[in-house]
């Protein structure tokens, strides 16, 4: 698809945070624009002053910087465009295209009730179109004379030629009686003034684009291209919500996904390149498409949201994934003066240790907290399993050779228990599971002599001896690091 200089825009309202659908309409006018080389310009919709809040302001800011995804004009407000619009309706009225209704709310909801009862459409029956009203300080909306003839065809990118009959439509409000514009009326404004090339959205804004037209004809602009995107729906094949789980991107974060993997799992969210599942933010710009969006719903999977932000958690640089893992261990409950005392090459090294057998950064941090605990609490059918009366008896023989060590790295520890094992003609597992219970409260873990280092030589002597009775305590303590 050639084009000129591509204008897209994200323009969200600040009723709340960041959402899932909100986040991969952003990504793909990003997206979008990127690949063409175009623009991509926030916008912030807070003309509903009742339900828009600084708050949600910065939340959705924080969303798209966590996403990676920077704007190249904006924030704009629309709260302070205001007097755009009143110049825009103001022109409307002088060329008689719209006009001021003095319905109250009250009329028009006995009128709509009445309808409905008699069966015919419950839209605004024009009472007030030819009554040529002036304002004059009296509550008014203004309403646009829209054209009953006819049919109004909107050409969309995702889902083709969708058609309206302009029959159907009625005079709907342009600015409501406190003179703030609605939504149809200020973002076909806003899209013009700005030389929006493409409105890429929800198609739940689909009912919305034929009084958009209407606007835009009444004010001699030029059409824009539009793309309706599917909406997100849960497992049940219901609108996502809250009830699916997380909707919120950030709180995405704070269950420990990546954003490089948020971002890949929401742009395969509708759009497909092959069979390729894993991209970069690199090959996302190059392929990426409108075409290749589909127009049915996607369906949300948290199992492949785990799966690519396993992959992503392998590949990332365990420096960077240490300074995150800091925040979840907190999150985990591991006291905050214990993980400032740690720092990030033995960070480092958990994460390498552990990534491989986590989803996200707080599985990660979950699985590692007992390298915090003193003691560590043990599973008791871990302990009655592999602490038997035969393997204590062959560990108290072990202990005072691993405290002897002048060296207590994984190799060095793993020669000690082979030497051990075929010293007493056992298998390394009757010793090397005892340990590990000792050391993590559990049978499984990461290697076992990697988990030794990393709790440390005193540390993990002391958990050692701490699954002998008090009495047989033989060797001398030595102090926790």
């Amino acid at each position: 698809m050639a084009h000129g200089k591509v204008r897209v825009r994200f323009a969200p309202s600040p009723t709340g945070f960041l959402h899932v659908g909100g986040a991969r309409t952003a990504l793909y006018n990003w997206l979008f624009a990127r690949h063409h080389g175009g623009t991509f310009i926030l916008r912030i919709e807070d003309t509903d002053v009742e339900r828009s809040t600084e708050e949600s302001v910065q939340a959705i800011l924080e969303g798209l910087a966590w996403l990676g995804l920077d704007w190249d004009e904006g924030p704009i407000r629309q709260a302070k465009r205001m007097a755009l619009y009143r110049a825009a309706a103001e022109r409307l009225v002088g060329e008689g295209r719209a006009y001021w209704c003095l319905c109250t709310p009250e009329e028009l909801e006995v009128r709509r009730k009445q309808a409905q009862a008699e069966g015919r459409s419950p839209k605004y029956d024009g009472r007030c179109r030819d009554r040529g009203h002036r304002k004059d300080g009296r509550p008014a909306a203004l309403r646009v004379k829209t054209d009953a003839e006819g049919q109004t065809v909107v050409e969309d990118l995702i889902h083709g030629p969708v058609t309206f009959l302009n029959a159907d439509l009625d005079d709907f409000v342009l600015l409501r009686s406190d003179g703030i514009p609605t939504y149809n009326f200020a973002v076909v404004v806003d899209d013009a003034e700005m030389g929006i090339t493409h409105v890429v959205r929800g198609d739940d804004h689909i009912p919305n684009t034929p009084r958009q037209f209407q606007v835009y004809r009444h004010l001699g602009l030029p059409l824009p291209r539009f793309a309706h995107i599917p909406l997100i729906l849960g497992a049940d094949r219901a609108r996502l919500s809250k009830r699916h789980g997380a909707t919120s991107v950030m709180a995405y974060r704070e269950m420990g996904y990546l954003p490089e993997a948020v971002v890949n799992y929401l742009a395969r969210l509708g759009w497909s390149y092959g069979d390729q599942e894993v991209f970069s933010l690199e090959e996302l710009i190059r392929h990426f498409s409108l075409e290749k969006v589909g127009n049915a719903a996607a369906v949300f999977d948290q199992g492949k949201l785990d799966w690519l932000n396993a992959h992503y958690l392998r590949v990332a640089d365990p420096a960077r994934l240490a300074d995150l893992l800091a925040e979840h261990w907190v999150q985990a409950e591991v006291p905050a003066a214990a993980v400032e005392a740690t720092d990030r090459a033995w960070r480092s090294a958990v994460v390498v240790a552990f990534c491989e057998r986590a989803k996200t950064l707080r599985e990660l941090a979950e699985s590692s907290r007992f390298l915090f605990d003193v003691p560590v609490p043990i599973d008791p059918e871990a302990a009655a399993k592999h602490h038997t009366p035969e393997a204590m008896a062959l560990f108290r023989e072990l202990l005072p050779r691993l405290e002897a060590l002048p060296n207590f790295t994984a190799a060095a520890l793993e020669a000690c228990y082979r030497g051990f094992a075929d010293e007493k003609g056992i298998k390394l597992a009757v010793v090397a599971q005892a340990t590990r219970v000792a050391l993590t409260g559990r049978t499984v873990s990461p290697p076992l002599f990697e988990i030794m280092v990393l709790v440390g030589r005193a540390r993990a002597l002391v958990r050692l001896r701490a699954i002998f009775p008090a009495r047989d305590r033989l060797s001398p303590p030595v102090r926790p690091l």
